[in-house]
């Protein structure tokens, strides 16, 4: 069985976060998503408007996800590959480069954004709906 793991928050799903999953799983018979805790989001001053468990919830109810394990921190990801015996590590392209240091444990892909979607584009247009 070839698996895969991927990364986020996955605050706000939207299309694109569906096109990510989906992708990744076509790479492999299994996905593993690691989704950020919120004491991990706190570290990173990112603030999600779904929490840890809600956002887990709404993961594991999608059909292209098999496992939701929590990211807790940034230097996990060496350890989740080899606990998961992960195959293929995957991630948007706006993170290429930053993940090259798995290569020597994993596969690593980088899978093109969709375009004109993304969490910080919605929160950013509720705003102006808001304020507007």
């Amino acid at each position: 069985m070839k698996k895969v793991l991927t990364y986020g928050t996955f605050d706000l799903l939207h299309n694109g976060h569906i096109n990510l999953l989906r992708r990744a799983k076509e790479l492999g018979d299994h996905l593993t998503v690691a989704v950020s805790t919120d004491e991990f989001n706190a570290l990173k001053d990112k603030k999600a408007y779904h929490n840890y468990e809600n956002r887990k919830v709404i993961l594991e109810s999608i059909r292209y996800v098999d496992k939701v394990i929590p990211e807790n921190h940034w230097d996990q990801k060496i350890q989740d590959v080899i606990d998961n015996d992960i195959d293929v590590f995957v991630m948007g392209d706006d993170w290429e480069g930053k993940f090259d240091f798995l290569k020597e444990y994993t596969e690593v892909v980088y899978l093109p954004r969709t375009v004109g979607i993304s969490t910080s584009k919605i929160k950013n247009d509720l705003l102006l709906v808001n304020n507007g």
